[in-house]
């Protein structure tokens, strides 16, 4: 069995950071086709994981994201691969949008002008 722990500290505070956890949460069931179990407590939640092969938990706080997978045997073997999806994911949820990204462009800053009185 091959272990995964991923940690990744942020300051949104537990609100934003839960909205992110359920986020990530859907694009797993979606793309993994992985039941998750979103539980939501007072200083944090829990993200718990399972399908054939793999078995696991995020655990969400107001600064860090923490995450524990066992993988089975034929899962372990792509380790590797896996470990590098999952920070992909979780790093890519935590990184805000760039203007180039979004076609948003920052108006440029209109230069104050000085008057002689």
């Amino acid at each position: 069995m091959a272990d995964l722990h991923i940690v990744r500290e942020h300051t949104l505070g537990l609100a934003k950071a839960r909205k992110l956890a359920f986020k990530w949460a859907e694009q797993v069931e979606e793309e993994f086709a992985m039941p998750c179990t979103y539980t939501e407590g007072k200083h944090g939640d829990e993200v718990d994981f399972v399908r054939s092969g793999v078995k696991g938990q995020l655990l969400v706080s107001k600064d860090r994201f923490e995450l524990h997978a066992e993988l089975g045997f034929l899962l372990g073997a792509f380790k590797g691969k896996i470990e590098a999806e999952i920070v992909k994911n979780l790093d890519a949820l935590l990184t805000p949008p760039t203007a180039a990204a979004t076609g948003h462009v920052a108006e440029p800053k209109k230069r104050a002008v000085a008057k002689k009185i």
